[in-house]
């Protein structure tokens, strides 16, 4: 199994679902993984550390400026994680594989799914920001995406969640999109939300 990332697992069931939780600029490991517990009892949790230090916080890949990407360092840092999230869903072969990542761990999660659109079941993108046009790498079609978004977010502007919305609808994907009033930070609908999808997703072999 690949360990190129410091990570923590949560076991689940047995032929359970697995969730993969990616933290935000200056989290860690740990930030999510009560929180994926919550999200989805009998998952294997698993949730890596980025492996990027920006002043001391850690990143899933590197950047010149507030929005501004190292578009290399986020082609190496997709391919690496595609191999680390491959080769956990080889090793416990789960009834179904899903993402969660907040921030700058839901910018590494959307382009995990642009790249490779079948590796995940369903992923939930919570402040993501896409300041670029994504090649989506063949179709979404039957994968469900749900985007959660601040209309006065400073980091992610609302028309660029709107764009992200666009852009992945045109690939297929089942794509829903939730809303709150406030800026960068998770409230209660849109954890409501991301249990709604988890709840609703279809388990392979039952």
């Amino acid at each position: 199994m690949s360990s190129s990332y410091i990570h923590e697992i949560l076991p689940g069931a047995p032929r359970g679902p697995m969730l993969f939780v990616f933290h935000g600029t200056g989290g860690d490991e740990r930030q999510f993984l009560a929180f994926g517990r919550e999200l989805l009892p009998t998952a294997t949790i698993v949730s890596p550390r980025g492996d990027v230090s920006e002043f001391g916080a850690a990143r899933f890949f590197r950047r010149t400026g507030e929005g501004v990407y190292d578009m290399d360092d986020l082609a190496r840092a997709t391919a690496k994680m595609a191999d680390f999230v491959q080769s956990h869903i080889s090793a416990v072969q789960p009834s179904a594989v899903f993402g969660l990542g907040y921030s700058n761990g839901a910018n590494i999660l959307a382009s995990l799914v642009f790249e490779q659109p079948k590796l995940f079941d369903a992923a939930v993108l919570m402040h993501p920001l896409i300041p670029f046009e994504p090649q989506v790498n063949g179709s979404l079609a039957e994968s469900h995406i749900l985007i959660t978004a601040g209309r006065r977010d400073p980091i992610c502007p609302p028309n660029l969640t709107s764009r992200l919305d666009a852009y992945l609808r045109a690939a297929g994907a089942d794509v829903t999109v939730e809303w709150h009033e406030g800026g960068h930070e998770v409230r209660p609908n849109e954890i409501e939300a991301a249990r709604r999808l988890f709840a609703a997703e279809p388990v392979k072999g039952a």
